[in-house]
C-alpha cells in the first residue's frame, strides 16, 4: 500500500483527520480538486463571517449616537470589504496547507475516483491519472448548494450561496428564499448594507431547527430592523424584468408578487456524492448522504464517510470532531466505547442579535415526554449587555430531573441551553459542557462567574431553575 489513509476532500473534516491521523503516526494523503479548506473556509463559515463583521460594524455606526459619538459621511466600499474578505480566506488556507507539510502529509491536487475499497484513481488538472493505494479511506466530499424546482430558478444572476459572497454592488432590494441558517445570516448582512431584505419561508417560521422561544423573538426583531419576513409562503415562479426580477408567491393571505433587484436561494445543501463510483464500490448512500456507524465507517470495511457527505450534521465543527474519530479508530487509539452520535454539537447563527444553541430544545423535551424545567434569564438585566449598547434576547436552560433506578435520589441535570444575545457564538461552550458532561444544577450555581461579564446571564438562569436567581424575580 502506497498510504496508510488517503482522505479525498480538504475541508474542516478532511484536513482535521489528516493531521489527526499523521500525528498518530500514519502515512496520510489528502486528495482535494479544488482549494484546501473547503466549503467553510473559501464559501461558507469564514468569508461570511468577515461579511457578518462589517454589518455588525455598520449596524453599530447606526446606533452610535448612544455612546456619545458622531460619525458623519462614512460610506461602503465593496472593493475593500471583498478584500479584506479574500485576505483572512488565503491567509487561513495557508495556514492550513502548511500545517499538512508540517505533519508530513501529502497533498494530491486532481479529482478522486474510487477503483475499489483500497484504490483511488486521481485525475489532475493537467489530464493525467494517477492511482493511489491505501489501507483505508476516509470520504470528505462536503455538501453544494441545492437549486429547487421553482420555475425560473436557473435565470441569469440569480444567486447560490457560493454566488452572493462574491458581490460586486449593494442590491437595494434582495428577496431571499429559504429563512434557514444561510438564508437568515445573508439577510441580516445585506439588510445591514442597505438592501431591502425580503425573506420568503415555505416552514410556518423560520431557522425552523431553533427553540420556538427564540425564533419568535428572531423574528420581531428583525422586523424592527427592516426584513420583511414571509412564512408559510411557496415561491412559485420567478420571471426576469428589466435587470430585475418579480417573484410570484402563494402566501398566507393568497396570491402576491415580490420585485427584488437580486435573489438569494438558500433552501439547503446536498452531500456531494457524484462521481465518486460509490455504487460500483458497492458503499451505501441515499439523497441524504453516505451512510455510516457511530465510527463514521461505511458498510465497506476501511472506507469511512465524515463531515456533510454523511448528511448527519451539516457544520464544520461536526466535520472536523468525525474526522478526528474517524482517524482515531482506524489508527486503534480511541479511548471510548460510547456511540459518538450522541455527542452534543452546538449550533452558532450569525444574525441580529447573534443566536447559539446545544442539546435539546423545549419542544424536542415535550416530545419525548420528559419531566423537564425551563428558566430563561433575560440580557436587558445584564450589567455587561447593557454596556455594550445590546440588551435584546436572552438565555434559555431547559433541565431534567431524573434517577437511574427506583428509589435513587433524583437529579436534575440540564439539558438544553439556547441564547439569543450579544456574543452567543462565544458563551454557549459552558453550556455545552453543561449538556455534554450532564452538569448538574448545582455544578453551575457553585461555579463564581466574574462581574460584569455576560456569561454571568446564564449562571443566572441556572440559578432561576432552582428558584435561586438573585437579578430577576423567581417563578418558582
Amino acid at each position: 500500500m502506497d498510504k496508510d489513509i488517503i482522505i479525498i476532500g480538504g475541508g474542516p473534516g478532511g484536513y482535521t483527520a489528516a493531521i489527526r491521523a499523521a500525528q498518530l503516526g500514519a502515512k496520510v494523503a489528502v486528495i482535494e480538486k479544488d482549494e484546501l479548506g473547503g466549503t467553510c473556509l473559501n464559501r461558507g463559515c469564514i468569508p461570511t463571517k468577515a461579511l457578518y463583521r462589517t454589518a455588525e460594524i455598520l449596524n453599530t455606526l447606526k446606533s452610535v449616537d448612544q455612546f456619545g459619538i458622531t460619525v458623519d459621511n462614512y460610506k461602503i466600499d465593496v472593493d475593500s470589504i471583498q478584500k479584506r474578505k479574500l485576505g483572512i480566506v488565503e491567509q487561513l488556507v495557508t495556514g492550513i496547507r502548511q500545517l499538512l507539510k508540517a505533519n508530513n502529509v501529502e497533498v494530491v491536487a486532481g479529482t478522486a475516483v474510487l477503483k475499489g475499497k483500497n484504490t483511488v484513481e486521481v485525475c489532475e488538472s493537467g489530464g493525467n491519472t494517477l492511482c493511489i493505494t491505501a489501507a483505508n479511506i476516509i470520504i470528505a466530499t462536503g455538501s453544494k448548494a441545492v437549486l429547487p424546482p421553482i420555475p425560473g430558478s436557473d435565470l441569469e444572476g440569480i444567486w447560490l450561496s457560493d454566488d452572493i459572497l462574491n458581490f460586486t454592488d449593494i442590491p437595494d432590494s434582495l428577496a431571499v428564499i429559504g429563512g434557514g441558517v444561510i438564508g437568515m445570516e445573508f439577510a441580516a448582512i445585506f439588510n445591514a448594507l442597505g438592501s431591502k431584505v425580503t425573506v420568503l419561508e415555505y416552514m410556518p417560521a423560520i431557522l425552523p431547527m431553533v427553540d420556538a422561544d427564540l425564533t419568535k423573538r428572531l423574528t420581531a426583531a428583525v422586523k424592527r430592523k427592516g426584513i420583511d419576513i414571509n412564512t408559510s409562503t411557496k415561491v412559485k415562479g420567478i420571471e426576469p424584468s428589466a435587470e430585475r426580477y418579480t417573484l410570484c408567491c402563494e402566501g398566507k393571505k393568497g396570491e402576491m408578487t415580490v420585485p427584488a433587484q437580486k435573489v438569494l436561494i438558500a433552501v439547503g445543501r446536498a452531500p456531494v456524492t457524484e462521481g465518486l463510483n460509490l455504487t460500483d464500490v458497492g458503499v451505501e448512500y441515499d439523497r441524504k448522504g453516505i451512510k455510516v456507524d457511530e465510527n463514521y465507517c461505511t458498510n465497506i470495511e476501511g472506507i469511512y464517510a465524515i463531515g456533510d457527505v454523511n448528511g448527519e450534521i451539516l457544520l464544520a465543527h461536526a466535520a472536523a470532531h468525525q474526522g478526528i474519530r474517524a482517524a482515531e479508530h482506524i489508527m486503534g487509539t480511541l479511548q471510548d466505547d460510547h456511540s459518538d452520535k450522541k455527542v452534543p454539537i452546538p449550533s452558532c447563527i450569525f444574525v441580529f442579535p447573534e443566536i447559539a444553541s446545544v442539546g435539546l430544545t423545549e419542544e424536542q423535551a415535550k416530545e419525548q415526554g420528559l419531566n423537564y424545567k425551563v428558566s430563561k434569564f433575560l440580557f436587558g438585566a445584564n450589567g455587561k449587555a447593557l454596556t455594550l449598547g445590546e440588551p435584546e434576547g436572552m438565555v434559555k436552560v431547559i433541565s431534567k430531573a431524573s434517577a437511574e433506578n427506583e428509589g435513587d435520589e433524583v437529579k436534575e441535570t440540564i439539558i438544553g441551553v439556547h441564547i439569543m444575545g450579544p456574543h452567543a457564538s462565544d458563551i454557549i461552550h459552558e453550556g455545552v459542557l453543561a449538556v455534554n458532561s450532564e452538569l448538574e444544577l448545582e455544578a453551575v450555581i457553585n461555579t463564581v462567574h466574574a462581574h460584569p461579564t455576560l456569561s454571568e446571564a446564564f449562571s443566572e438562569a441556572v440559578m432561576g431553575l432552582k428558584g435561586q436567581a438573585i437579578h430577576m424575580v423567581n417563578r418558582l
